[in-house]
């Protein structure tokens, strides 16, 4: 893989460029500041920046005026590679809160391990009504300690929307949700993005975050798209370059408000 090219693929596709999450969100282009504008329920924020030393700060003072002249929290989504290199602090210093650090990392679809299977007793189904968004959350909610009331209110209005969009994937031991995981179908790029891969405590170490994500992998090939892209915590970091992705950039969330 060309990292170098496929970084900069990522960064004009999928963050210059970026489509809205959801029905009722919008892309604004702000000078030189990409962001997505949605409801209190969905996510807010800065996607991508073309910043340099001078213009920073007063960059940064204009979305805070801007988002919280909304009523709205906001995450700017801050990249290793961005500029200026002191960006970070900057936000920090402008009353932002630094969550984890995750790394963003790509794999090309047709040299992806993709035939990971689902340990005995658990089968994978994909997620189409209600029921299985819930299904999903409450996933979600156990795996991370997370409330998955944004999550709900994305899905049900991707599904409903936008079905095509997205894929929503459920390992089920029997009757009990024991993994999930999502993937975002971004047309016109050659990227699909893989969220929210997460596995109950009681599974995990036992294949079910591989299957799902060989599962997506196939379904993704499946649609023409040749790059799957993911942000991987360090948990699943490991597990993803065995399966043959590769690292690109770090991203952090700058939290404002939250």
């Amino acid at each position: 893989m060309d990292r170098e090219a496929v970084l900069a693929r990522y960064d004009r596709d999928m963050r210059e460029g970026a489509r809205p999450d959801g029905p009722g969100a919008r892309i604004e282009r702000a000078g030189a500041v990409v962001r997505q504008v949605a409801d209190a329920r969905s996510w807010n924020g800065v996607l991508w920046s073309g910043l340099d030393a001078a213009g920073a700060d007063l960059a940064i003072d204009e979305q805070i005026t801007y988002f919280t002249g909304l009523g709205r929290d906001f995450e700017w989504k801050l990249y290793a590679h961005d500029r200026p290199a002191d960006l970070g602090p900057r936000l920090l210093a402008a009353g932002f809160r630094a969550e984890l650090e995750e790394t963003l990392m790509a794999a090309e679809v047709a040299a992806l391990a993709s035939d990971a299977e689902p340990p005995a007793g658990v089968r994978l189904v994909e997620v189409t009504d209600r029921a299985g968004v819930d299904l999903v959350v409450d996933v979600h909610e156990r795996a991370f300690g997370a409330d998955g009331t944004r999550l709900r209110h994305q899905m049900l209005g991707r599904l409903a929307a936008d079905p095509g969009t997205v894929v929503a994937v459920l390992a089920l031991a029997g009757a009990e949700p024991v993994g999930s995981a999502r993937m975002e179908l971004v047309s016109g790029t050659p990227f699909a993005g893989l969220w929210g891969g997460g596995t109950v405590a009681a599974w995990r170490g036992r294949g079910v975050y591989r299957a799902l994500v060989a599962h997506r992998a196939r379904v993704a090939a499946a649609h023409g798209y040749r790059c799957l892209q993911v942000d991987a915590s360090a948990m699943s970091r490991p597990i993803l370059e065995r399966l043959g992705f590769h690292a690109l950039s770090t991203t952090t969330p700058y939290l404002y408000g939250v």
